[in-house]
């Protein structure tokens, strides 16, 4: 009996060893993070939440949205560059802290080595809008009385690393104005710094201009995207009314840390890629002025690398000799 005893644990020890070689982790099984650099209520969180819900209906466990807003997207993607390359921590990314931050200042993180793409999306033009008391109705107007008034009209963003701060620095740099930059937590405070009066401008994204526009709380002058937006048709281009070429646009995507497992990256990009033939989930981007789109992990990589090198070689053409 003895022996017998023995013979059945020597089995279940080879088992026990054996079994991890053949037997992989099924993932997901807990509750996905998805870390949005931005504060409440903007546009990248909107798209996180949308995209979070998705998740969970495809994978069947929870996405949970975890806002970590500062330095205009920095902070958070920064956190997320440096957590378990698991596939549970993912990051709601947009380009300001992707392509264009690390291009002009000092980051904690390399967007491609540090980071994972799994797709792009969801993309979106900004707005420049001002407040109502401010005696201006168009770029013209603005630039002229920007120039006669340096220094005095200030502009909101979500911070020094953000897109809406960029934005507006090659504006300046395109046009010779000169602004006072106000930063804030996110694009939603921003915006709404115009709409109480405190801060005279922004370029936010159309996701929260659009309901201040149409509520008549501020007044829109023109997007910052080459063409005009099928979501304000009206409201021209910087490119077609002051500044020929001016083209700046956003991204969200999703990304997660370096060194994530290839198979887990292709699953959450194949959910994605669903995604983006989701009617209902277009329908959600389209009322926040988004327009719902996949672009898959090679092709994010490259468009990161290229979206860097034009952002390096605009921003050197435009510092001031």
């Amino acid at each position: 009996m003895k022996r017998v005893f023995t013979a059945i644990c020597l089995f279940a020890s080879a088992f026990a060893l054996s079994e991890p070689a053949s037997a992989q982790p099924i993932w997901p099984n807990k509750p996905i993070k998805l870390i949005v650099p931005y504060a409440a209520g903007g546009y990248t969180d909107i798209v996180g939440r949308i995209t979070a819900r998705y998740l969970e209906k495809e994978f069947g466990y929870p996405a949970i949205i975890e806002n970590r807003a500062g330095a205009g997207g920095i902070v958070g993607t920064d956190v997320v560059s440096k957590s378990d390359p698991d596939g549970y921590t993912l990051c709601v990314c947009s380009i300001g802290a992707i392509s264009v931050a690390p291009v002009v200042q000092a980051v904690q993180y390399d967007p491609l080595k540090d980071l994972t793409p799994i797709a792009m999306v969801s993309t979106i033009t900004q707005m420049v809008i001002v407040k109502n008391a401010l005696p201006v109705h168009s770029m013209k107007d603005l630039v002229a009385y920007a120039k006669a008034n340096p220094d005095k009209l200030s502009y909101a963003s979500s911070g020094a690393g953000g897109l809406m701060y960029f934005s507006a620095e090659l504006f300046q740099m395109r046009t010779g104005t000169k602004l006072v930059h106000v930063p804030f937590r996110g694009g939603a405070p921003a915006t709404m710094a115009v709409v109480s009066g405190d801060v005279d401008l922004t370029f936010t994204n159309l996701t929260d201009a659009l309901p201040q526009v149409q509520g008549n709380t501020v007044r829109s002058l023109a997007v910052t995207s080459l063409e005009r937006s099928p979501f304000a048709p009206d409201v021209p281009t910087i490119a077609e009314t002051v500044q020929p070429g001016f083209n700046v646009a956003t991204w969200n995507a999703i990304m997660g840390p370096r060194n994530m497992p290839d198979a887990i990256t292709q699953r959450i990009a194949a959910v994605l890629d669903k995604m983006g033939t989701d009617s209902e989930v277009k329908s959600g981007m389209e009322k926040v002025g988004a327009t719902l789109i996949y672009v898959g992990p090679n092709d994010f990589r490259k468009a990161i690398i290229q979206e860097i090198e034009q952002w390096r070689a605009l921003l050197k053409e435009d510092t001031p000799k």
